[in-house]
């Protein structure tokens, strides 16, 4: 191995230094070498810090370049070279630099240390248990305020959460499909549901029917995040304040009130008019609303005038500004 890596490297740097990569986990998997010694051989070799995380097995290792590890809990960046343990899976092992696009050399060191993990904790650990979301009976249970104490505790220790652990908060999810999910705080972004989400404020495993109640309403305020439904996809409950008391008020599926139905008419005759609305009403000035929508300023003026004409209402003033972001709120609270 080490002489076709010699002869690879004279002809390609980066094929010889592959294989070289190759040679380096082959060995380590045969001496049985542990997590952190496979996470710190992709450190060392890619001369940047590793990090693992494996949220379904509880393991979270980092390892910076010179060896030395040094866990940390904040969200990995999108923007790393990345892999998965299993096919089609979440990113769970990251190589903490930005990249556009990871180099061979990367691509291989991810690809060869995310196999050897995966034999390590399927050796050690097993296979991952299902997420709590692939276990709706139990989830249910544990979110129902109405179920006895003791069942929800089964539940709970069923799904791996430890009732008795202050330490241990979690967060329900109410995504779209109607679906309960419960998610051990803090969550990266990449382990959440996809599509529009409201997430409910971390608590005590036993506190999870008011993080369930509360992500409900959260999700009531997500948007599909196209120019038909702009604004966000997810919505935290606990990032909401007195908004919230919002979803008292607007009734899902009846008379929407009447700045909705202006907003709604308004949409009807300007195809692309709710993008605009939308930019104005969640960016700091008219000048960033139109870097947002990608139009010249003079044009989001004439489109202003337009809407304005259209609602009945000025949209350049503070009060107008703040009743064309109600009315926008409103406008995803009376969704059916």
């Amino acid at each position: 191995m080490k002489e076709l890596a010699g002869r690879l490297t004279a002809l390609d740097p980066d094929a010889g230094a592959a294989v070289q990569v190759i040679s380096y986990f082959d060995r380590l998997s045969e001496s049985r070498a542990g997590l952190e010694a496979l996470v710190r051989g992709a450190a060392v070799l890619a001369g940047c810090p590793a990090r693992l995380v494996d949220t379904g097995r509880r393991v979270r290792v980092r390892v910076e370049p010179d060896g030395a590890r040094k866990d940390t809990d904040t969200p990995p960046d999108a923007d790393w070279p990345c892999a998965a343990l299993e096919p089609g899976g979440l990113p769970a092992l990251w190589l903490e630099r930005a990249a556009s696009e990871p180099s061979v050399v990367d691509a291989v060191i991810l690809e060869r240390a995310a196999g050897a993990i995966r034999l390590v904790l399927d050796r050690t650990r097993g296979r991952a248990p299902a997420s709590p979301a692939d276990d709706p009976a139990l989830v249910e249970t544990l979110l129902d305020a109405t179920v006895p104490e003791p069942a929800r505790l089964h539940a709970a220790r069923r799904l791996g959460a430890d009732p008795a652990d202050p330490a241990v908060r979690m967060r329900a999810l109410a995504p779209s499909d109607g679906r309960p999910r419960i998610m051990v705080a803090p969550a990266a972004q990449a382990e959440l549901p996809a599509g529009r989400l409201g997430v409910g404020p971390a608590m005590a495993v036993l506190d999870l029917p008011r993080s369930w109640a509360q992500a409900r309403t959260a999700l009531r305020f997500t948007a599909e995040g196209t120019a038909q439904d702009p604004g966000p996809r997810v919505v935290y409950a606990d990032e909401l304040g007195g908004i919230a008391l919002l979803a008292d008020l607007v009734v899902p599926g009846a008379e929407p009130p009447p700045d909705v139905r202006a907003l709604e008419a308004a949409a009807a005759a300007v195809p692309g008019l709710l993008a605009t609305l939308h930019a104005v009403a969640h960016t700091a000035s008219q000048r960033a609303a139109a870097a947002e929508i990608n139009v010249h300023h003079s044009t989001l003026q004439d489109r202003l005038t337009q809407a304005e004409h259209l609602l009945g209402w000025p949209l350049r003033t503070p009060q107008g500004r703040l009743r064309l972001q109600l009315a926008l709120t409103m406008r995803h609270l009376a969704r059916a």
